[in-house]
């Protein structure tokens, strides 16, 4: 690893956490986290359309959440590869509804949205939401890490090559591992300045990505941890990288999911993003034993 950017990560801007502030109350990270994904928005990859109505957000939360999902991730935007970027005002319309039916039926869960709108994550965190997900770890919007600052909520920092309209085009890297490295090191450090320490890592799984990008990442998340000293989050359910090895579609790649998260988990991943909770927790548990013995 570059010695630059580990001699940055050892520097006091960096603050290491293992523990959460989430709706007042402080969490241990003391075990992975199960983040449930509930897509609300009809052009998703895998389940666009399932959940768009009220009724179906609220029986899939209740399930998740009865399967031991410790997170709840509401997505109104697609972000699949092709897909263009959300108008913050319609993004907003198509969340508040959802936020505020949900946050009132389950008062005691814990919500995170997937935003990269800042103004959608000021309200969101007005209406009862506890942490942002962004797939642009702050570069779509110069405001994020201001509002993070001043929210003073979680925040998870991804890694994104190019747009979700552009991002599978052509996805290249000298060094995978080194440039998004240096990604982190950048955007933390501008997080940090505005007083946001609160910051999980995303590397960002097929989010301007090969195959060859991916499974290098994912066999070094193990480094990122090392260096950073921040909790990782992975987010590899049903995805690209997981369908092509095992020539299935997403509506079959839960066997290959798995095997993605039980890896994810050797490596130290503090939070797995699934949509499929119950299957992530038997992953969860088997992959803590290997850890336990080995």
């Amino acid at each position: 690893m570059d010695k630059t950017i580990e001699n940055r990560a050892k520097d006091k801007s960096f603050y290491g956490t293992r523990s959460l502030q989430l709706g007042g109350e402080l969490y241990e990270l003391d075990r992975p986290w199960l983040m449930g994904i509930l897509n609300l928005n009809p052009d998703s990859f895998y389940d666009g359309g399932r959940y768009d109505q009220l009724d179906a957000a609220v029986a899939r939360t209740e399930q998740m959440l009865q399967e031991g999902a410790d997170l709840i991730d509401l997505g109104p935007t697609s972000s699949r590869p092709g897909s263009n970027l959300s108008e913050a005002a319609a993004e907003w319309a198509l969340l508040e509804p959802f936020l505020s039916t949900l946050t009132q039926r389950f008062p005691r869960a814990l919500f995170s949205v997937d935003t990269y709108h800042s103004s959608v994550a000021e309200r969101s965190i007005a209406a009862g939401a506890h942490m942002i997900n962004d797939i642009s770890g702050g570069r779509l919007d110069p405001r994020m890490a201001e509002v993070i600052g001043a929210l003073k909520v979680p925040y998870v920092l991804t890694h994104m090559q190019g747009t979700p309209q552009n991002m599978q085009d052509s996805p290249s890297y000298d060094d995978p591992i080194k440039e998004v490295a240096y990604f982190f090191s950048q955007q933390i450090d501008h997080f940090n300045r505005y007083g946001a320490v609160n910051l999980i890592l995303d590397v960002g799984f097929g989010f301007g990505k090969s195959d060859t990008h991916n499974y290098k990442l994912l066999n070094h998340l193990g480094y990122f941890k090392q260096i950073f000293d921040l909790p990782l989050l992975a987010g590899l359910s049903r995805k690209s990288m997981i369908c092509r090895p095992t020539g299935r579609p997403p509506q079959e790649a839960l066997h290959g999911s798995s095997a993605g998260h039980t890896a994810a988990l050797l490596q130290g991943a503090d939070f797995l993003r699934v949509h499929d909770v119950e299957p992530a927790r038997q992953a969860t548990a088997v992959a803590r034993m290997i850890q336990k013995h080995y």
